[in-house]
């Protein structure tokens, strides 16, 4: 996992800050969720702590904790990759492999579920998450209606629904898989391709 030094928090005038330092800080975050801690307990001071860092520098990078807490969820996620334009399932593989991709499998299936708990409480904290995942969504968004113009996917289709089926087996093999019989190095790849083709016989 690539971390840059301030994760979209705001730039401060001065000395140029270290990232291995927002690193410490983000795998504190991940830890203690990992643990056993929910986001609503968790505190600036047990992330300093575990980071091996003050308060202060904390609050030099992020103005609260939710904040910090979406950057560091941010940074879990890979970069997604632009889309090359020569085909619609290419740009969509790609894109989906990229998300697939995860440093740790099992710390993940422990912290998923406590951001979609905070979102489920923290208004803001929704807000904030919904603002990381929208700018990501729209670039399968603009896949899906390019596939559309060039004739390579119905023009009836439901993008939103689409998407959603694209997305969904990712984050359920993720959390609850690995299934027996499915080969996850193979999942993206099977998800697409049976989106794409659909699963209706000629007697439906």
């Amino acid at each position: 996992m690539t971390i840059s030094a301030d994760a979209g928090a705001a730039r401060a005038p001065g000395r140029p800050r270290d990232p291995g330092v927002a690193e410490a800080i983000f795998e504190a975050v991940f830890s203690l969720l990992a643990e056993g801690a929910s986001i609503e307990a968790l505190s600036i001071e047990a992330i300093a702590s575990k980071a091996g860092v003050g308060k202060a520098t904390i609050y030099r990078r992020w103005p609260g904790k939710d904040e910090l807490i979406m950057d560091a969820i941010s940074a879990m996620k890979s970069k997604i990759p632009e889309p090359k334009g020569e085909s619609v399932r290419e740009d969509l593989l790609a894109i989906m492999q990229s998300t697939a991709v995860s440093r740790d499998v099992d710390r993940d299936a422990r912290v998923i579920p406590c951001i979609a708990l905070e979102m489920r409480r923290n208004p803001k904290f929704a807000r904030l998450h919904a603002e990381v995942i929208e700018a990501r969504r729209e670039v399968s968004r603009a896949v899906l209606r390019r596939g559309i113009a060039t004739g390579e996917l119905r023009p009836d289709i439901d993008i939103e629904v689409t998407l959603l089926m694209l997305t969904s087996p990712m984050l359920t093999n993720k959390l609850f898989g690995p299934y027996a019989g499915i080969e996850t190095t193979e999942l993206s790849e099977k998800v697409l391709d049976t989106v794409l083709t659909g699963v209706a016989g000629p007697n439906l």
